[in-house]
């Protein structure tokens, strides 16, 4: 830690972030009583204020007592302070594991490389497989191959079975890349997604959202649609568009509810059913195999209770089991009109 002979100039620090300022507070008090306070971040917290600490510039003391007194704590004075990417990484040895610093350390001291595959690790699963379906099937396993293998098992669920399986195996037996090759590659990667993360994001909002509004009670689902139409109207009507309940299995075509109810276990379908209307639940048991309906059947005549909780969770599984095999092309949530079965 750098003491600077205090600034002549008065002490300017609105120019300073908030996350700024918590860096700065943070380096000042040292590394124990720092270390407590990180403890109660995440880990994503931690890395927007260690980036933030590593571009500070000298901060004097007039300034260090003015953020002080913003923030409402019993401070009276204090060293200027800057840091070096050694001393934030002794601020946090014991406080986070060995590898997370280590991390964090390479993003902040400038190791492009591993940021972007590390960054690129967050980008939604859907739009990376997207990316992935119009490169080269190579490019594809090597970008796999070098990001978190969560999200390369995520991003791969997103794949058809063909190409998946293709991709797995190029990847079994990747070569080493020449450097240069690797720098285009990395290169591309960065202006593709880092570049135009703000708009990735956005272009990933609905369906993120439409993801949330699906898991809600129907109650619940009704209630924030209609709250959203009176101010964002347009985003009310995009949702809807995108939400798949339940209740909507009745609109799917045969094929597709057979295609659904063969993956759900007998207990889980009955379950669902129970507080069901005769009509909807007549519609379920068609597309059940023969045995599974008697089975179904003979359960729900049985009249065993089951709280609403359960029946919610059942109901919520198939729904997403629904969805996910949508997103996989194995079924159709809105099939053309002519195709849609009637239900009245």
């Amino acid at each position: 830690m750098a003491i600077n002979p205090p600034a002549k100039t008065a002490p300017d620090v609105k120019s300073l972030s908030g996350t700024a300022k918590v860096a700065v507070l943070l380096l000042a008090m040292g590394r124990e009583l720092s270390g407590t306070v990180l403890k109660q971040f995440d880990p994503d917290e931690i890395k927007i204020v260690t980036r933030a600490a590593s571009e500070l510039t000298p901060i004097s003391t007039p300034e260090l007592e003015s953020i002080i007194e913003e923030f409402a704590q019993n401070f009276t004075a204090g060293p200027n302070i800057s840091a070096t990417v050694g001393e934030l990484e002794q601020l946090l040895a014991g406080v986070l594991p060995a590898e997370q610093i280590s991390d964090l350390m390479s993003e902040v001291s400038g190791n492009k490389t591993k940021s972007v595959w590390e960054r690129i690790s967050f980008v939604s699963e859907s739009l990376l497989a997207n990316y992935l379906l119009k490169e080269h099937p190579q490019t594809a396993a090597l970008i796999l191959s070098r990001v978190k293998p969560a999200c390369a098992a995520r991003v791969m669920s997103h794949l058809p079975g063909d190409i998946r399986h293709g991709l797995m195996r190029r990847m079994l037996s990747l070569k080493p890349v020449v450097e240069d090759a690797m720098s285009i590659i990395e290169k591309t990667m960065h202006e593709d997604f880092m570049i135009n993360f703000e708009r990735n994001l956005a272009a990933d909002t609905y369906p993120r959202m439409a993801d949330i509004i699906n898991k809600m009670e129907r109650a619940q689902m009704e209630e924030s649609l209609k709250s959203l139409a009176e101010s964002r109207p347009k985003s009310a009507e995009i949702l809807k568009g995108m939400l798949f309940t339940f209740d909507d299995i009745v609109n799917l075509t045969p094929k597709a509810r057979m295609l659904i109810f063969d993956q759900v276990p007998t207990d889980r379908v009955v379950t669902a059913l129970k507080g069901a209307d005769a009509t909807f639940r007549e519609l379920i048991l068609s597309s059940l195999a023969s045995r599974t309906r008697r089975l179904v059947d003979h359960e729900l005549a049985n009249g065993v209770p089951a709280n609403h909780r359960e029946i919610v969770e059942a109901r919520r599984v198939i729904t997403d089991l629904a969805l996910e095999m949508a997103g996989r092309g194995e079924i159709d949530l809105n099939p053309d009109e002519e195709d849609q079965p009637l239900f009245t």
